[in-house]
């Protein structure tokens, strides 16, 4: 039986270089997933898939790791990715579920799902930075993948885009924090704006600096967001009020669809046995990627 020849990707072979590879190989639609907002204490975590197309037409002028964006240049290229893939898919986690489930098994789940609910099924999935269990397709995660693939790249900028339009909407109900400047990072202002004011219902309550200036440092990390009643009142709405559509839905394809797609049959789309939580994220964990100050 003969080995198949190896595949060799140069690193100086461009942002569509290991598609291309892929391709070759067979794996014609290839997804890239991403996310944003892990290492914020503020605001939801936002995941983002995307499978562009073939040849000319996937190459996307401009199009590079979000990060290295001005916001100006990730709004046209937000835009040249939604009118050119063949599918997308964006996944806002609320931040009370980061709170109650753990960053890290929210960051799995919310990249799961976004693949999940793309209408084109890829065929190879290629990550940004740590791999995704529970996929049925092969992949492959990859060190600083959004400036590796353009699949990913695409995927951070669709999450970056979609979460800093969050964030600036938040600002108008929470004023007083600065989440249209910072986007809910780590920051001196976002600290002092903090201390004074305390936090607010869109703060992740499991972060040490959060829980620190709310007076609940001293509680496990999973009973740290107020709920109603007594001074908690001061946050607003009822328990569990789940914003931009909640943990229950997904932007797909530029509508509002159901996040847990039917997957294989009998299956949980969003959600590995086996998962358990983590301790709470460090304050500013990927804040520095992710555009923030330390």
């Amino acid at each position: 039986m003969l080995t198949p020849p190896r595949t060799v990707v140069r690193r100086d072979g461009g942002l569509y270089a290991l598609e291309r590879a892929l391709q070759r190989r067979g794996f014609r639609h290839v997804a890239g997933a991403d996310e944003a907002g892990r290492g914020a204490c503020a605001g939801p975590l936002v995941a983002a898939a995307a499978v562009l197309p073939e040849g000319r037409r996937g190459e996307i002028e401009g199009l590079a790791d979000s990060k290295l964006l001005t916001a100006a240049s990730r709004e046209r290229v937000y835009d040249e990715v939604v009118a050119r893939a063949l599918a997308y898919a964006v996944v806002v986690i609320p931040a009370a579920e980061v709170d109650a489930r753990g960053l890290h098994v929210c960051n799995l789940a919310a990249l799961r799902r976004a693949l999940a609910s793309l209408a084109t099924r890829p065929e190879y999935v290629l990550t940004d930075g740590f791999g995704v269990d529970g996929l049925d397709v092969p992949g492959l995660a990859v060190w600083k993948g959004d400036r590796v693939a353009a699949c990913v790249a695409a995927a951070s900028v669709l999450a970056k885009v979609t979460r800093d339009r969050l964030m600036i909407e938040l600002d108008e109900r929470y004023p007083g924090y600065g989440f249209a400047e910072h986007k809910g990072y780590i920051t001196p202002e976002h600290t002092a704006a903090l201390r004074e004011r305390g936090p607010c219902r869109e703060h992740r309550f499991s972060y040490v600096n959060v829980a620190t200036v709310s007076g609940r440092d001293g509680r496990p990390p999973r009973s740290r967001r107020p709920t109603a009643g007594g001074p908690d009142e001061l946050f607003g709405g009822s328990p569990g009020e789940a914003l931009f559509g909640g943990s229950g839905e997904a932007l797909v394809g530029g509508r509002d669809e159901p996040m847990e797609r039917s997957g294989a049959p009998g299956g949980t789309v969003g959600v590995a046995l086996g998962e358990q939580p983590r301790p709470p994220a460090p304050v500013g964990e990927d804040v520095v990627m992710e555009g923030g100050e330390r």
